[in-house]
């Protein structure tokens, strides 16, 4: 069997935890940043960066376990503080690291478990449990419709979207990936308006539009960390997708878009 299908069938089981929601779903998205965190840090060793990988994750569980049902009220800022004072008391200390390490230590930490943390708060919002699959369903159509838009109408590669940090993408390509995240994300809102979603359709149009937008940059920036390190792949954990941050990356950015429209457009 592909190697593909083979990671997909790993990643299917995660769609029951979107629909179970609630602590579930948390526990599932505190061990996906805990394996994104890992990763991460792992590619930064190659540029000979030494993170402080067990102080990062163990900001990562209590962040998760503190958390609340929005980012305000989740994570205590005086955790953070504590732990970055704490960090940047370790170069004076053990001086085989150096204040470098500690941002790439804390920036692990901010890239991956705070963003993944959005899915969680898109969730506990009122209507969360539909709203939460916009998250993914504008990643995965962009990410897919970008795909065949690349390989039918960008054919030659001539008009590159952003050549210097992932050659193979083309404006075709994310045109078409901007498509299909709004019209999938459109088509999605009228479905979920018929079990009492209170949310006029063109603002489905227009969260299609900005995690259309946003995703792809989440891709490019995955795609820019992994040139500056020189690696293809955050890992091989899943067979024909690569690592957690490989899988993901396009839906770190999302989930805050979408958050963020749903939280201050919307006032939900």
């Amino acid at each position: 069997m592909n190697n593909r299908y083979i990671g997909a069938l790993i990643l299917a089981p995660l769609i029951i935890f979107l629909f179970l929601g609630g602590d579930y779903l948390k526990y599932l998205v505190m061990v996906l940043s805990l394996l994104g965190m890992y990763e991460f840090y792992k590619v930064s060793r190659k540029k000979h960066y030494k993170p402080m990988g067990l102080i990062g994750y163990i900001l990562c569980i209590g962040y998760y376990l503190n958390m609340g049902n929005d980012f305000s009220s989740s994570f205590n800022i005086y955790i953070l503080i504590g732990a970055i004072f704490l960090m940047l008391c370790v170069p004076v200390i053990y001086t085989n690291y150096n204040f470098v390490d500690v941002a790439i230590t804390i920036f692990g930490f901010l890239y991956v478990a705070v963003f993944f943390s959005f899915i969680v708060f898109t969730n506990s919002k009122p209507y969360g449990g539909y709203l939460v699959w916009i998250i993914f369903i504008c990643s995965w159509v962009c990410d897919t419709s970008a795909y065949y838009s690349g390989r039918f109408f960008g054919k030659g590669g001539i008009h590159k979207l952003c050549p210097k940090v992932s050659p193979n993408k083309t404006i075709e390509g994310s045109i078409g990936g901007l498509l299909g995240s709004t019209i999938g994300c459109t088509i999605y809102g009228y479905a979920i308006s018929k079990y009492g979603v209170p949310i006029q359709l063109y603002h489905f149009v227009i969260i299609g539009v900005l995690c259309g937008i946003v995703g792809q940059f989440g891709d490019l920036i995955a795609s820019s960390i992994k040139r500056f390190v020189g690696a293809k792949d955050y890992s091989s954990l899943i067979p024909g997708h690569g690592g957690i941050l490989d899988r993901f990356d396009s839906i770190l950015f999302v989930s805050v878009g979408a958050f963020y429209y749903i939280t201050f457009v919307l006032g939900l």
